[in-house]
């Protein structure tokens, strides 16, 4: 009869612990499925709060890049001289990020032709070539127009 009764008990227990492990599953599903519902429903309200602002402000610096742009168009300046392997052709003058005292490397093209864009340029300016910003071009002051290409051939 002990033994009944000791069987019939763990199976008591068994049934209890059960019933108990579903009532805690349960109990803890139902409370995160709230929480899940109020995470939800106050994140749409922050994320459109930051996002729109976001967007506004990238719109205008890209109108007022687009203005300024075609306010001062690029002017290009190319040389064309061969000054041998090794040098290097400078650019000075009196436009918007150039100076007299002091050179722009230009841009190599190929063997004897070299170029330079400037940006900024409103009005026309004077220039020269250097070579290796040392050896000034003969002649003249060149003259360069905004937003053009001036082509030019020093002679050193």
């Amino acid at each position: 009869m002990k033994k009944t009764t000791i069987a019939a008990a763990k199976k008591a227990a068994k049934k209890a612990v059960k019933k108990a492990a579903v009532k805690k599953v349960a109990a803890k599903k139902a409370p995160a499925k709230k929480a899940a519902k109020k995470v939800a429903a106050k994140a749409p309200a922050k994320k459109a709060a930051v996002v729109t602002p976001a967007k506004k402000a990238p719109a205008k610096k890209a109108a007022a890049k687009k203005a300024s742009k075609k306010a001062a168009p690029k002017t290009t300046i190319v040389a064309n001289v061969d000054i041998g392997f090794g040098n290097t052709l400078f650019l000075r003058g009196s436009a918007n990020g150039l100076s007299w005292s002091e050179g722009i490397p230009m841009d190599c093209n190929s063997d004897s032709s070299w170029s330079i864009d400037i940006a900024g340029v409103t009005t026309a300016f004077e220039f020269k070539v250097l070579i290796n910003d040392e050896y000034w071009s003969a002649g003249y002051n060149d003259v360069a127009e905004p937003g053009k290409e001036t082509v030019i051939t020093p002679a050193f």
